[in-house]
């Protein structure tokens, strides 16, 4: 999990039973103030907007079998040009 999260062109969606990637990663991102959420908070998706536009790490725990699609584009980096500004179009 660790080459694949730090190796991937795309933001990597790493199976974790034993929640091993999950507290490296909490470990690791920790200086940058990483934001934890889920799925079922409420304001996720707004947190995931503020976290892309300010440059600061967002990790989703607790994803099951079904991701929300609202966050398929972050998944997959697809992200474009507008002007001079990199944009990617999420919900």
């Amino acid at each position: 999990n660790g080459i694949v999260v730090d190796q991937s062109r795309r933001w990597p969606l790493c199976i974790d039973p034993q929640g091993q990637a999950n507290k490296w990663i909490k470990k690791m991102e920790a200086p940058q103030k990483i934001m934890v959420k889920k799925f079922t908070d409420g304001d996720y998706m707004r947190r995931l907007e503020g976290a892309i536009s300010y440059g600061t790490p967002m990790l989703i725990e607790n994803i099951l079998e079904d991701t929300d699609p609202a966050i398929e584009p972050v998944l997959l980096k697809q992200t474009y040009q507008k002007g001079s500004t990199l944009m990617i179009k999420l919900g």
